[in-house]
């Protein structure tokens, strides 16, 4: 089978949980007797339409989805709900509010200035986005059509630790990099969308979780596919979905269940970063900037002060069996991404490394 499987700290697409990914090969070439692979079948077909629905009851039963909301299966990544959250939601008044903590909500603030009136409710650049903004650093349009913000931003480590009051204003929310990692109050929210890639299944498949009033507003000139009432009336079957992902995305719910469903990923999750924070904060060489209360339990970025002394870890850390070590292009330093297939025994092996190497240096 060639080399020993590496500890992948990738922000995304990143590692799947070892069983799913077992389960998934026992089954690739005839799926539980059907005489086919999943990637085969038709989106049509009974036998796909079982998986399809088993997976999103699953879904909306371990999210704890009211009723009014509905649970879709699209394509196109979080960049697409960039554009299609606006332009489903902006028509009521033509404004929005946006929070910018960082790069993806950055992008999303720019592509909704398209659309409409963009309020800059808040933004953290003054600290190069080392920090969420508190509750009173956001300055609300009473008439925006929406609020939006980006749960946890992967490339400076922040993640928000608690949901923005709005005054009955719906909250769009991009949750890509932290969904299914912590218990989430989905009545505080208009719309959640995560792309697939990082706790949920390969790329390919976006989730997202409407409020059904919501839908049916969108601005004229809305393209077919980008119309949530669209897919909501055809149950995410307009087009092709993105089937192997769905069936994935099943396996991983099943993998979440065994492991206490949310709340006992929630006490997972949270033990791994706290052990690499306290790792990093006790060591002599490495610092990570992000302000407590503010550090995210996905992301958790460092470094040393030291370019040269980065790359020298970065390169070590690869010989040692840790892939993807190496911080965002535009930040540098370092970054582990440790979502919740990432074992324990990853994160204490990678503490394990961190100190011999504070300590050799």
């Amino acid at each position: 089978m060639g080399t020993q499987r590496v500890y992948n700290f990738s922000a995304g697409p990143s590692m799947l949980p070892l069983e799913v990914l077992e389960r998934a090969g026992a089954e690739i070439t005839n799926y539980q007797g059907s005489g086919m692979s999943v990637m085969e079948m038709s989106h049509r077909s009974k036998v796909f339409q079982k998986i399809f629905d088993d997976t999103q009851a699953k879904f909306r039963k371990l999210m704890n989805v009211p009723d009014g909301y509905k649970v879709l299966f699209l394509q196109g990544g979080a960049s697409t709900q960039f554009s299609m959250a606006p332009l489903n939601l902006i028509g009521k008044t033509g404004k929005a509010d946006y929070a910018v903590t960082g790069n993806f909500s950055n992008i999303a603030y720019k592509e909704a200035k398209k659309y409409g009136q963009i309020n800059l409710a808040a933004s953290s650049a003054d600290k190069n986005h080392t920090y969420i903004p508190t509750q009173d650093q956001i300055t609300l349009d009473p008439e925006a059509s929406y609020f939006y913000y980006c749960a946890n931003n992967t490339i400076y480590g922040t993640e928000w630790q608690y949901v923005p009051e709005t005054n009955g204003v719906p909250i769009v929310c991009d949750m890509s990099s932290d969904i299914l990692s912590r218990p989430v109050d989905v009545s505080k929210y208009g719309i959640i969308f995560a792309g697939a890639q990082k706790n949920m299944a390969p790329a390919g498949l976006t989730v997202v979780i409407i409020k059904e009033e919501l839908a049916g507003h969108e601005l004229p000139y809305t393209p077919l596919m980008m119309n949530y009432k669209t897919m909501i009336d055809k149950d995410s079957m307009y087009n092709t979905p993105p089937c192997w992902c769905i069936y994935i995305l099943g396996l991983v719910l099943d993998w979440l269940e065994s492991k206490g469903g949310i709340p006992g990923m929630e006490a997972i999750k949270h033990g791994k970063a706290q052990m690499l924070y306290d790792v990093i904060d006790s060591s002599r060489l490495f610092t990570c900037a992000v302000e407590p209360g503010s550090r995210s339990d996905m992301n958790v970025v460092f470094r040393t002060g030291n370019d040269e002394l980065d790359a020298k870890f970065v390169k070590e850390s690869i010989e040692a069996g840790f892939t993807n070590l190496k911080g965002h292009r535009s930040v540098g330093g370092m970054r582990a991404s440790i979502y919740n297939a990432m074992p324990t025994e990853g994160v204490e092996k990678l503490c394990d490394f961190i100190k011999a190497f504070d300590k050799n240096n």
